[in-house]
């Protein structure tokens, strides 16, 4: 693939929370994919296009969209 999807969601931390980044810089911490969607519009990319299962605009590390139950 040429080009990186621009948002970044990593693994669920130990509180289900996973980290946002955003054009590889950090966005904040979401606990659902609605804090994603929030984050996404934040960093001024255009939340109502944005799809959470589209892996050219999010690419979900650990788990998908409706992971985010805690590992430990």
């Amino acid at each position: 693939m040429d080009e990186d999807p621009p948002v970044v969601v990593l693994a669920p931390a130990s509180d289900g929370g996973r980290q946002v980044m955003v054009r590889g810089e950090r966005a904040g911490i979401a606990y659902n994919f609605f804090d994603v969607l929030e984050l996404v519009h934040q960093a001024g990319l255009p939340a109502e296009d944005t799809a959470v299962d589209d892996p050219h605009l999010i690419e979900w590390r650990g788990g998908g969209p409706y992971d985010w139950n805690g590992s430990a």
